[in-house]
């Protein structure tokens, strides 16, 4: 019986150590593994820093799945996750704007900003509307992978016995972006010049429109930002008025623009309005099927996401779907 007893406790134990919840990506991050600690705010800025550093360092997203970068706010845990961090990486630009997340990153010394370096780095690059920086640089690839140089020299600074391992990685990133920035121009080349025209739920498109959508000629003015509207600016926090609704229904009219677009993480309501309103004015509109990703990859990588945005985008302005 005695024995019996013992077979049973051991059996419960097994039990109760196999129904434990088994640690959590960030769990394991948080412990010591030899490698350099490296947290990103976004999977974008990830997607970077994880192809230079490779297996020389270990790497975590801050911003998750459907959560907004623009007003995400610190939750339990995160505080931990900024002092265990050899170094922090953001996307910059005023993007990551929660009052929370803006105090840990200011005035960090572990902080590099991957938009600010493109904004000193490259000026000319960077699209303003209203006098206000827009941050949604990474959606032009060519222009994303200009941040991988400075990203493999401050983890060579912290990792100098890698450099050469860093360099040869930050080389392979390129030429995967590069390789992804063609075949993005390829595909929106099959859009006549005409229809390539979009509108979204806010401002995250520009920097894809004068990359992927726009002809060259029209880069040197301001005529390709004609090419790129949105209801609700560059946050998707604004309200409409009856001024923008009445703009906005006017710009799809004069461009014959059928389908617009929605983003995964960002209400539909505003561009059920506008469609409501064309209707009333006998034009059909409607929204596009499938909705785009721009602040938030979802599930996806950054390569995946941006491939199917230029998808989702050709197929709506070629047959509306």
């Amino acid at each position: 019986m005695q024995k019996y007893w013992f077979i049973c406790s051991v059996l419960l134990l097994v039990l109760a150590l196999g129904c434990k919840n088994p640690p959590t990506r960030a769990q394991d991050w948080m412990q010591e593994n030899g490698k350099v600690k490296v947290l990103c705010t976004t999977a974008m800025v990830a997607d970077i820093v994880q192809g230079v550093g490779g297996e020389q360092i270990d790497c975590l997203t801050l911003i998750q799945g459907e959560n907004d970068p623009h007003s995400y706010q610190l939750v339990k845990g995160d505080d931990e996750k900024f002092s265990r961090a050899d170094l922090i990486f953001c996307s910059g630009l005023g993007l990551e704007h929660g009052p929370s997340l803006r105090a840990a990153l200011e005035h960090n010394p572990k902080v590099f900003s991957l938009g600010d370096y493109l904004h000193r780095t490259y000026p000319s690059s960077i699209v303003f509307i209203d006098k206000t920086v827009d941050p949604h640089v990474w959606m032009d690839v060519g222009l994303w992978q200009k941040t991988i140089e400075m990203v493999s020299r401050i983890l060579s600074e912290k990792m100098p016995d890698q450099k050469a391992l860093l360099e040869q990685n930050a080389r392979s990133t390129a030429s995967r972006l590069s390789q992804l920035d063609a075949e993005i121009a390829a595909k929106l080349q099959t859009v006549p010049l005409d229809q390539r025209y979009l509108v979204t739920t806010h401002d995250a498109f520009n920097y894809f429109t004068r990359a992927y959508l726009a002809p060259k000629e029209e880069l040197s003015s301001s005529l390709w930002r004609l090419r790129c509207q949105a209801p609700e600016g560059l946050a998707p926090d604004s309200q409409l008025s009856t001024a923008d609704i009445q703009q906005l229904t006017d710009h799809l009219i004069r461009f014959n623009i059928s389908t617009i677009f929605a983003e995964s993480n960002v209400s539909q309501d505003s561009l059920k309005k506008i469609v409501d309103v064309m209707h009333k004015k006998g034009r059909t509109v409607h929204i596009a099927k499938r909705p785009l990703y721009a602040d938030a990859c979802g599930t996806n990588s950054y390569q995946d996401m941006m491939q199917y945005d230029a998808e989702i985008i050709a197929r709506g302005l070629l047959n509306g779907s």
